[in-house]
Order: C-alpha cells, then structure tokens, then sequence
C-alpha cells in the first residue's frame, strides 16, 4: 500500500468521527477500501508512466483565457508533447477557462491538476463575471471565524464548479511589516494566533468539500519591504524569532492537516546563508525544515519560478532542477518546460537525484490528484455556468463577511451604533465619489440625511471649505473616503484636503470617519473622534457600512494590524443589535429571491399593463430583514417620472394604522386611554350629540353605528356642486385663510371647527333591532374622533405627536403629515385628478377631502410615506413595540389590538383599528396564504401593508391606482395587492390556503 499524506489520515479520522456521531462508522473493511482504492488507482496509473511522462508531472504551467488560439496551442504542445501534470489558470473568464479545460483534460493521458491563484475567490483571477471575497486582511478583523469557513466553504464549491482542483490559498503570512509591498492585504493580519485560526477556517471549508488548499508563502513572507515578483527579499530574523512568529500558522495548519504548501522566494541567513539562495531553492529549507523539522507529507509547491527572487539569479531550466533537488514536488509556473527537463534529467544523470526520489514525488502527486476527484474526471457543464457561479447563496456569504468585517475603532461615548435618533440632525459626506452611491443611499435608510460629495479628493481647498459651512451645523456628520488605493507610498489615496478638512470639521461637530480602504490608511485619522474601517471600496461594504452604524448588522470586529502608535491590533468595539431593518437578500431568510421576484413582477407587469396603476412600490422584510424592495413604472401614465424607492405617497387610510392607531396604543398601554369608555369621556364637546356615549372599542372595530363617511366638502359647494359657497375660500392666503387645498385656494380657518360639528351631529345608521349591536360597516368617522380624543389627552396636534413620540426617533424620513412641507412636489406621487371639489391634480396635498379641509392633518387619512419607513414603523409593531433600541409601546399591547375582539361575529373580521384576514381561504384584503395572526391595513389610493407574525413577515405596497381618476378600480377587482401577497407566500414555500 503507499503511503499516506497525513492531510489524508487527519481527513479520514475526521470523517470517521462525524460519520460515527452520526451514527454511520464506517467499518474498518470500509475504510481499508477506500484505502487500496485510492492505492490501486495510483500504482494503475504509474505503473504505464514512461520516464518522460513522469518528470512531466512535476510541471504545472500557467494558462490564460484571455489570449489568442497560439497560446491555446502553446498549452496543448506542453500537455501532449511534455507530459505536464497541471495547470494554473491566470486571467481570462469563466466560461472561455471551462472551455479550455475540457480541451486540455480531453487531450491529456493523466488527468491535469488545474488550480488556481484565487485567495479572495475565482474574481481574483476572472475578474468580470465572478465574485470577490474581501480580502484577507479585511477577513482578519472578523470576530467569528464560522464566516470565514463559509467563504472557504463557497470558494471550494464554486472552483469544483469551473473544475478547479487546487486553490493556492490561504495565505498564513504574519503581516507585522506595514511597508509590505507584496504581501499587505493579502495577509490576515499581524497576530499569528489570529493569522493561523482564520487560515484553518478557510483551509478546512475549502478541504472539507473538496478542494485542496494551499498554505503560503512558507516559511513567511510577511516582514519582507521586497517584492519577490522583482528582487529576492531578505528576512534578517533569527531562528528564535522566526519559528516564534513567522512559521507560528504554518505549524498550525500542518497540524490541522493542510494538504499543500508553497514555499516563497526568501533569502533567510538564518536557516541557509548561501548567497542569493533563495528559499524556495533551498534543501535546508524544503527538506530540512519543511519535511523533517516540522513533518509536513504533503504536497509541496514552489511559488511561480520565473519571479525574479529565483529567475534573475539562475538560468532558465537549473531553477526548476534547483527546486526539485529542495524538496518541492510540483514546479510551479517555469520559464521554460523544455529546458526544465533537460535540467532534471541532467541532475538524474550526475546522481544528484535518484529515480526513487522521481517517483517518490510523482506517486505523492498522483494521489493528490485522487484525493481531489481527478479518478472520476467529467467534462465541465458549461450551461448555467455564470449563474451557478454567482448564486444568490454565493453573494450572501460574501455580503456577511462584509457586515461582520466593519470595525469601529473609536468611539468614546459609545456613540455607535446610533441609537437615540430623535431630533438629530443627520449630513454624509463623501469624498472621492459623486452623489447617489450606494453608501449614502443606505444611510437614508435609518435616518433623515442631507447629502454632499466631493467627488475628486484633490478638489481645491474651496470646495471642502463650502462643504464644511453647509454641515458643521449638523449633530452628526458621517465622512467617507472614497476611492482609496493600497500603495503606501502614495498614502492610499488619500489627498492632505481630506485630512484637514476632518480635522476641522470635527472641531465643530461630531464626525464618524469611514475610510474604505486599507486598514493602515487609519493613521491620517489619529485626531479623529469617532473612527471605523471599512477596508475597500466594494460596493457591498458600502451596502453593510451604514447597517453596522445603525445596529441593524451586529459584529464583534477588530482592527487586524496596527496602523499607528495610537490604532493597534485587536482594537475595536462590539457592535450590538439595536433590532433594526436589515437589508439583504431573500436566501438570508430561506426564500427563492428568483421566484419571489418573477412573480412579483409578472403581476406588477400585468397591473400596470392593464392600467391598474401606472407604477407602484413593493417591499418584503422577512425576519428582520428587507429583502425584496422593488419600484416599478411611473408615477403618472404619461411616463415623465420614473418611480424609485424615495417616491412620496399619500398612503390614505394606512394613515389610521401608522399614525392615530400608534398613539392610541401609546396611551392605552400606558393607562392613559380606556378602550371600554365612551366617547363622551374623552370629548367633553361631544355631549348632547348621537356620538356621546359611543364605545371606544366598537368604534375602532367598526361596529359603533357610524356612516362610512361625511361629504364633508359638498356642504360648502353651491347645491347644483359648481361653485364654492362665498366666503368659505379665498384664492389668497391669508389669517383668515390660513389653509392650503391647492395651490391658490386656501380654506377659512372656522372650517375644521365646522368639520368638527358636522362629524358629532350626523346621525346613526339605522338598524332593526335597537337591542341589538350594529353590524360591521367600515368607517373613517371614527378616527376623526379618535385624532380629537388623542389631541385633546396629549394636549398637542396629532402630527406633532407621532412625530415626536414614532417618526422622529424611529429615524423615517419620509412619513409625515404635510409633505410639501419638506419634500418637493416632483418626489411626490400625484393622486387624483380631483373634478369633485378641487378642479386639479392633487399632488403634495391630501387625497381625501375631509382631512384637507381640516389642514391635512386627519386621524384616517393625510401620512405620505414611502415604502421603506412604513416598513420599520411595521417591524417595530412586529417586535411587540421594540426597535432601533428602544420600547416605543408597551409589551403586548400591539397584540391586544391586533386579535379579533369578536371572535368574527357579525361578519367582523377587525382587529382594534387593524384590518384581520377572513377566516379562511379567499377574500378579504390579504394573501390567501396568510395566517389568522396577520394583521394590517389597506388605503383607498392603492396602498396596503401586512405584517404576519406567524411567518414574521411584513409586506408593503405602495401605489397611486386612482391617478388620475378614482373610478379606476381595476386594482382592487383584478386582486393585485392580494396576488403579490401570494407570490411572497409561495416563494417561502407555503402553499396551503389558511
């Protein structure tokens, strides 16, 4: 039987031991097997080997994808003619190398050994149309190295993908010289314990599924100020130190059974002072160190031969016979495959190496070759190529390296993550891109931003002098620099502007400094107050950065090297998990993000095609994440404005659940309102009136006897509807008329008064028996009263209320009574082409008649949002009133209003001011699919939002269906808000009605 590498022992006693918990041991039999399997196969091919074929092994050449069809040539003469054993895949593309491959393998007697050099992933090497993993040094300030292992995990998957069986990571080097200039980004970090853990995590997700890591570059390449591409470095170190630090990983991963090692250009006098000698050249080093000292059996590679560290030294053919002689098995990358044989065959000649050494090496390579599939050789599937290499999965393990990577390294009063967002005044600024990049706009997720860019770094002085006037007057200013590089030298890009202007601008505000780029870059920052990393500019860093300075993504990160006396490794702080949106993908939440989004779209497509609505906004959050938000079509059907997901809408009646209903749960849960008393104790005016000695709680579950609305605004028409009665409006503003219906009409100022009268004076809807309660008929009159009940317990307006007590603190910035107030009217969806009362199209001003003639401020209708707030005001009453850190109701008090009172009596479905689905399967307002826990809203413009605690779930749709008329009721007939509902349902899974 031959021997076996130790990384294939380790491998087996690790199988066993999982196979045994879970209760499928192998039987000895079995594993002595596996072992004369892999043994049969090994002296089956070596023993039709000739001599030529054998040395031939030893070569793994580079092969590129990217060139023309002599190189291709180039690669089949070497595979064909010298025997080679593997290849190396450098640039080029995905689908081109799969092609190649199955070419080369078809043409090769012994299966090729293809790897590849892709430390951060295939994007390393593909760089188009594959992902790149962040870099090593951003994975080193990763707390839990489990994500680390995913991507080692992922990476291995997706080179198996493309028939890659070796990837030449990861590198273990200990980074402790920040002048680097080879190894730097490439490294974990300085720390050799945090170094050798996370190059375990990625060598063990890589190996256990398949694909053969490779620790580099031995015996460390980290305290070099060399390139070994160019020159041969020189490490000074005594032996002490460096078997204390620099073969520290490597010892550790030897023991946790990596199956190969690259030995890097280094001249070490320390273990082999022969002049120009480089390491990789080196018996001392190979032989002496790497296989005797430290017992290392596997395979062992050379780091490319035509580097200058080994090339500019020796002539073409006598390094590759110079390596071999070292201990190396596999002679990466040689000038010349020719003369490397003749080189070799020279050296067997002289005796300086025996045929029993030759096949020593080529029997080790052959069952590396095994170990990693090359028996059962298949061509490559080149259909669904692209799409299996960038899966959703694939992003997602790249998109929480990102989150979990995000340091923050001061922060002195524990201003991050922000918390307490109530009243503060947000500005971002950045410098080095231009205005709409994805950093800011996920900023203005969680809080009200004002915006700025310098987009060229080196900008005069002026530009950032006028940027600093526009914000020092802001609470908080959140600075990222853009656009960085990793050349030391040119100090990453970071221009002496940008530092001044931090420096001043901290001196007159609180700035959060986010630099996105190298982590050593952070010594130009040592004066700032608040100082994070984000390590590169990628553009999902710039995604998860603004979600780590919220607390919506939690992390434990620290900094991996030290980038000044006063910023050290290790530094950083916990980031806690403030409870707030995420956004991510639906594979994050066990969903099928293609499905989900193919339907979705087939039925907004189909809506808006119908003219159902001319556009529409769509948000899914799943388990604390948003992971579907979509805006489609326009805002009119004449196609000017596009709609995005900072559109404004006037979301009509959700105005009941996102404003009045929130502060009457505030107060009930408090003690401060009784749902079991009458109107009358809570409007002293109401006395006398048919709405007096109404219940609170029948009121809110529309069953109290009121008309589904007043025409509150044909009492001040003409009677034949043409005209305005006079004195009612002006065309004017003015004290008398103070306010606004449309632009140049203004209502007079005794108007909401007489809403008021004409609201505690209508009479009741009649019914048969006056023993008995009033059946169910949905009705706004009673969050008319509810908003003047509140009003009057908390002694201000209802819009300074929820502003104070929700809006304001939960950071939405769109949600609000009065838009124009603060938006302009082009961010904002028209409505109505109103041809009843206004002769106009509403746009900026409250669809609903009634609440603009009380000053858009009503308890039923007047919020504009978009999709996004009404989706964290939603998961907060998902989390039983907690959000962003903070218990904005009391516990259970949501789920007291949110259940049937009535248990469906009388036809009655409601919640305490919540819609509720029907009791089962079709009708009503929401997905067939949904549980009876549901709970939410719909709104007459075309809105609707739905929050499942069972699924925990929160669906919002947004839409401006009666533009530009109301009788378009084709949204409502044709389902649309209820098929989307469905299509979320579905792509969870869920298939059995309710």
């Amino acid at each position: 039987m031959s021997y076996l590498p130790r990384g294939i022992i380790l491998f087996i006693i690790i199988l066993i031991l999982i196979l045994t918990g879970m209760g499928f041991a192998p039987k000895p039999e079995v594993l002595k097997n596996r072992q004369e399997t892999e043994s049969a196969w090994v002296e089956q091919v070596f023993s039709k080997m000739s001599e030529e074929e054998k040395i031939g092994q030893l070569f793994m050449m580079a092969a590129y994808s990217n060139r023309d069809l002599a190189h291709q040539k180039h690669i089949e003469s070497l595979i064909t003619k010298y025997h080679i054993g593997g290849l190396i895949f450098m640039q080029g593309g995905p689908v081109k190398q799969a092609k190649l491959t199955n070419r080369y393998q078809s043409i090769a007697k012994i299966p090729l050994m293809i790897s590849m050099d892709a430390e951060w992933g295939l994007g390393m090497r593909l760089r188009d149309s594959t992902i790149s993993y962040p870099r090593q040094m951003t994975l080193g300030a990763i707390g839990d190295n489990k994500h680390i292992f995913a991507m080692g995990k992922e990476i291995a998957r997706q080179c198996k993908r493309l028939g890659v069986q070796v990837n030449f990571a990861p590198v273990v080097d200990v980074n402790v010289n920040p002048a680097n200039p080879v190894i730097g980004t490439r490294s974990f970090g300085e720390d050799k314990e945090n170094v050798s853990e996370k190059g375990i995590a990625y060598m063990k997700g890589m190996q256990g599924n398949g694909v053969m890591a490779n620790a580099k570059h031995f015996p460390g390449h980290g305290d070099t100020d060399a390139d070994s591409h160019l020159t041969l470095p020189i490490i000074n170190h005594d032996k002490a130190r460096l078997d204390s630090v620099e073969l520290y990983p490597f010892k550790r991963l030897i023991a946790e059974g990596v199956q190969s090692i690259m030995v890097a250009h280094l001249y070490i006098p320390a273990y082999d002072n022969t002049k120009n000698q480089a390491t990789t050249l080196s018996p001392k080093v190979v032989n002496g160190l790497l296989k005797d000292s430290l017992g290392f059996k596997g395979l062992i590679f050379t780091d490319a031969l035509e580097m200058k560290g080994v090339a500019k030294y020796y002539s073409s053919g006598e390094v590759d016979s110079k390596a071999l002689l070292a201990g190396n098995d596999v002679l990466l990358f040689s000038e010349s495959v020719e003369k490397g044989i003749l080189a070799i065959k020279k050296s067997i000649e002289n005796g300086k190496i025996s045929w029993a050494e030759i096949d020593e090496r080529v029997k080790k390579i052959l069952r590396g070759k095994y170990w990693v599939g090359l028996n059962k050789i298949k061509p490559i599937k080149i259909e669904s190529l692209y799409a299996d290499l960038n899966s959703p999965k694939a992003l997602l393990v790249k998109e929480n390296l990102y989150g979990q990577a995000f340091t923050v390294v001061k922060n002195p009063d524990n201003l991050l993550p922000f918390k307490d967002l109530a009243g503060k005044k947000f500005a971002s600024v950045v410098i080095g891109k231009g205005l709409g990049n994805t950093f800011q706009t996920y900023l203005s997720k969680y809080a009200p931003f004002t915006h700025h860019a310098i987009p060229q770094k080196s900008s005069a002085i002026s530009v950032y002098q006028s940027i600093l006037a526009k914000v020092k007057d802001e609470d908080i200013v959140v600075v990222g620099v853009m656009k960085m590089n990793n050349s030391r030298s040119k100090n990453y890009g970071i221009h002496s502007n940008t530092i001044e202007f931090i420096k001043r601008l901290s001196k007159e505000t609180k700035v959060v400094v986010v630099p996105f780029g190298n982590a050593y870059s952070l010594k130009n920052f040592e004066s700032a107050t608040y100082l994070t990393c984000a390590y590169d500019g990628d553009e999902m860093m710039e995604k998860v950065a603004p979600q780590v300075l919220f607390g919506a993504i939690s992390n434990q990160a620290r900094l991996p090297v030290s980038a000044s006396a006063t910023i050290k490794v290790n530094t950083g702080f916990d980031v806690v998990n403030l409870k707030r949106l995420k956004y991510s993908l639906p594979e994050s939440v066990g969903m099928n993000g293609a499905q989900l989004k193919r339907k979705i779209d087939k039925v907004v497509n189909y809506a808006m095609r119908i003219s159902a609505t001319p556009g529409c906004q769509v948000l899914v959050a799943r388990k604390g994440q948003v992971i579907f938000e979509e805006s489609y079509g326009y805002t009119s059907y004449s196609k000017a404005r596009k709609i995005d997901n900072n559109t404004i809408y006037d979301v009509a009646s959700l105005t009941k659940v996102t404003s009045t209903l929130q502060a009457l749960m505030k107060l009930e849960g408090e003690g401060e309102f009784d749902l079991n008393k009458k109107v009358i104790d809570y409007l002293p005016e109401a006395k006398g009136t048919t709405k007096q000695n109404l219940v609170w709680k029948e009121i809110l579950t529309h069953q109290a006897g009121l008309w589904s609305y007043i025409p509150h605004f044909s009492y001040l028409m003409t009677p034949n509807g043409s005209t305005y009665k006079k004195g009612y409006f002006s065309f004017q503003k003015s004290e008398e008329y103070p306010i606004e219906i449309k632009p140049s009409l203004y209502a007079h100022k005794a108007i909401p008064d007489s809403v008021k009268k004409w609201t505690y004076e209508q009479r009741m809807r009649p019914r048969r028996n006056l023993y008995r309660s009033y059946t169910y008929r949905y009705s706004d009159m009673g969050f008319y009263l509810l908003m003047w009940a509140i009003e009057n317990k908390v002694n201000m307006k209802l819009n300074d209320y929820v502003e104070r007590e929700f809006y304001s603190p939960l950071g939405v910035s769109t949600m609000t009574y009065l838009p124009l107030q603060k938006f302009p009217k082009s961010r904002i969806a028209p409505t109505e082409y109103d041809t009843d009362y206004r002769e106009a199209l509403v746009q900026g001003y409250v669809h609903d008649p009634g609440a603009a003639l009380i000053g858009g401020v009503g308890g039923h209708a007047g919020i504009f949002s978009n999709a996004n707030d009404i989706a964290i005001l939603a998961q907060m009453n998902l989390q039983d009133g907690f959000y962003g850190g903070k218990q904005y109701l009391k516990p259970n008090v949501v789920s007291r209003f949110n259940t049937t009172p009535y248990s469906y009596s009388n036809g009655n479905r409601r919640g305490i001011g919540w819609d509720k689905p029907v009791r089962s399967g079709h009708g009503g307002a929401t997905s067939k699919y949904a549980s009876r826990k549901t709970f939410g809203h719909t709104g007459f413009t075309g809105t609707a939002v739905w929050i499942d605690p069972k699924y925990d779930l929160v669906y919002i749709f947004l839409s401006n269906r009666i533009n530009p008329y109301a009788r378009n009721t084709v949204l409502i007939k044709e389902d649309i808000r209820e098929k989307i509902n469905d299509a979320i349902y579905e792509s969870m899974g869920i298939t059995e009605p309710r």
